[in-house]
């Protein structure tokens, strides 16, 4: 079945553009909140480790304070990535995280809250 692309808006009211980005681009700051543990090698190569269970992901391209994206082992050769953007909300001035990820219609829910999830750990780890 074909994945498709969604994105998530997360408002973090209090949030500081080092600590989020320092949260969302390296492993131990991905280790803190999205996963039990996370190494890289010298390939850009991630493992995301959760429950003892290990998932490859392949550094795709960033821009610091800006946005990272990755792209998981099972979907090399394809578009599909998910990607974590800093963004300052024009109208209020505080900091969202913005989450695009792809998806089967079938596994949508599922992922948009183990995304609301891992949010909520990462607004409790750094108090954001």
């Amino acid at each position: 079945m074909k994945k498709r692309k969604f994105k998530i808006e997360y408002q973090l009211k209090t949030a500081s553009v080092h600590i989020l980005w320092n949260s969302i681009s390296t492993p131990l700051g991905l280790s803190e909140w999205f996963a039990d543990g996370v190494t890289v090698n010298d390939n850009n190569e991630y493992t995301f480790t959760w429950d003892h269970n290990d998932q490859t992901a392949f550094f795709v391209e960033s821009k610091q304070n800006d946005f990272i994206r990755f792209r998981w082992e099972e979907d090399e050769g394809k578009d599909y990535f998910f990607e974590m953007k800093i963004e300052k909300l024009q109208v209020t001035g505080e900091l969202a995280l913005i989450v695009t990820d792809f998806t089967t219609p079938d596994d949508k829910e599922d992922l948009i809250l183990l995304w609301n999830k891992s949010i909520e750990v990462l607004r409790r780890k750094t108090g954001i």
